[in-house]
């Protein structure tokens, strides 16, 4: 079996809630083949963090940059990156149980028991959510699988302990922050599938862009700005059939963007980590053996 159909048919029980009890019984041939099979992928040992506010367009700009099927619910970008995201797991449960994510503002002011249900307790649907997605993160490293790890920012803790996890599994990390004005991300909003409070967007807005210069710091010359501040999405937006959400098409991202992100996944990987590592992998790949 293909390593590509190993993996799409790990992530489609993953996107089914079923990756933990399926993956007991396959993660050793998984891993093995993986490391066989994989070690000389585009993307191998590569870490991209995606930043920035609800609304700022990262889903537009991830499936320009890697190639991610903005129009399902993918798992796979064509870059050969693997992307992480929680969101799409808890979108899925929400549909799974009859919750339209377009009502989750509304749900969050006038149904407590729901929203318990939804997004507080230990065992909510966001929370089962997150740990599918942790799952599914640890078994693509095991392989050292390039990912994407796609998130607001807002924690500048988090995620100087991801990518210090990263690097220390043998990762290259790099970022790319999608920035835009409040007014657009409030806006846009309200177009996406997945409709979040106005308060909460405003207070991960300002969150994010307070962390802007440390994440400048924090990854150097591996750290892109996307800048969808003046752009007027709105003039273009049409019906997603899929989602039932509005899609904003913006203009296309600029080519040196392109260019220092495909630069940074397609280089060959530069932490000493990951380089051992490659060749620990290229040696059992030429003997055919694991230990």
């Amino acid at each position: 079996m293909k390593l590509k159909k190993i993996i799409t048919e790990a992530v489609v029980k993953d996107n089914m809630f079923q990756i933990e009890g399926e993956l007991k019984s396959m993660k050793s041939m998984l891993i093995e083949r993986m490391i066989i099979e994989g070690v000389d992928d585009p993307g191998i040992l590569k870490c991209v963090f995606m930043a920035g506010g609800s609304g700022s367009g990262k889903g537009f700009v991830s499936s320009q940059l890697f190639g991610i099927n903005a129009t399902i619910n993918s798992s796979m970008a064509s870059s050969g990156l693997k992307v992480i995201n929680s969101d799409s797991q808890f979108e899925a449960a929400l549909k799974k149980h009859g919750i339209d994510p377009k009502d989750l503002a509304k749900i969050e002011r006038e149904d407590p028991e729901l929203w318990n249900f939804i997004s507080l307790n230990p065992d909510s649907l966001r929370n089962k959510g997150k740990k599918v997605t942790a799952n599914q993160k640890k078994f693509y490293e095991e392989g050292r699988l390039g990912i994407i790890i796609d998130g607001t920012g807002h924690d500048v803790g988090k995620i100087i302990a991801m990518k210090k996890h990263a690097e220390d599994l043998g990762y290259d990390t790099a970022m790319v922050f999608v920035n835009t004005s409040l007014e657009i991300a409030l806006l846009n909003n309200q177009g996406r599938s997945r409709v979040l409070a106005d308060d909460l967007v405003k207070k991960t807005w300002f969150e994010v862009q307070n962390n802007l210069g440390k994440f400048q710091s924090m990854f150097g010359g591996n750290f892109s700005i996307v800048d969808n501040t003046d752009k007027k999405p709105f003039e273009h937006a049409f019906k997603n059939k899929t989602t039932g959400g509005v899609d904003i098409v913006l203009k296309p991202i600029e080519q040196k963007i392109h260019k220092l992100v495909n630069n940074f996944v397609n280089s060959e990987v530069k932490n000493p980590i990951g380089k051992q590592w490659i060749l620990t992998a290229r040696a059992l790949k030429k003997s055919n053996i694991i230990k």
